[in-house]
Parts: structure tokens; C-alpha cells; sequence
């Protein structure tokens, strides 16, 4: 199961991320993304939320996204989470809106595909 919400601030990222972890998420399943690739990772470490790597997407998903746009690398993280594609391209154009986008994963549960926005 995993539950998708877009966010305007960092503040309401934040919030999002203590709602979900008191839903039952792990932290660690928890991932913030921004378009910025700096303000992702400063906001991810803000958070001590999850981060997307070679776990979850794969050492040659993880090598190819070394040569993607901005764009493309959000996409693939994305369906690495189990977003389908088009899901991962409407949430991508969020991010192009300057939103926030907090993805929460449950993975205890695999057969489970649920989708919550």
C-alpha cells in the first residue's frame, strides 16, 4: 500500500510526515521529493524521512538515472515506489508547480497495491 500527498511548504511536509508515521508508516518509508534536487535532499534530511536508492530502484535503474533530466529521474524514483507511470508523470508536474510531494510506502505488505491521494 502506499499513499501519495502533494504539500505546498515544507512546514506541511513536515506535518504530513508525523501523520503518517502516527498512521503506521515507517520513517524510513516515508519519501519527500522536490523538483530541486537540493531542497530534496535538505528537506529529506529535515525529516529524517526514507531516501529513494539503490534499494529501492535498482543498481542499473540507479546508474541510468545518473544520465536523466531532473524530470525523468523524479518519474523513475516514483515507480520505484510503486506508482504507475502516468501517476509518476502527474505527480512530476506537481513538482514542476514548485509543490512538495510526500510518497509513504508500506512494505510490509507487497501484495497490497492501494492507492491513496
Amino acid at each position: 500500500m502506499y499513499s501519495v500527498h502533494v504539500v505546498e511548504n515544507s512546514v506541511q511536509a513536515k506535518a504530513k510526515i508525523e501523520q503518517l508515521v502516527s498512521e503506521g508508516f515507517s520513517k524510513d518509508h516515508v519519501y519527500v521529493f522536490a523538483h530541486d534536487k537540493d531542497f530534496s535532499k535538505d528537506l529529506t534530511d529535515a525529516t529524517d524521512s526514507g531516501s529513494v536508492g539503490l534499494k529501492e530502484t535498482g543498481l542499473f535503474e540507479t546508474v541510468g538515472n545518473l544520465f536523466k533530466s531532473r524530470g525523468d529521474e523524479l518519474r523513475s524514483k516514483f515507480e520505484s515506489l510503486g506508482l504507475s507511470e502516468m501517476e509518476a508523470g502527474q505527480y512530476e508536474e506537481e513538482l514542476d508547480n514548485h509543490k512538495i510531494v510526500v510518497v509513504a510506502s508500506n512494505q510490509a505488505d507487497d501484495t497490497d497495491n492501494t492507492k491513496v491521494m
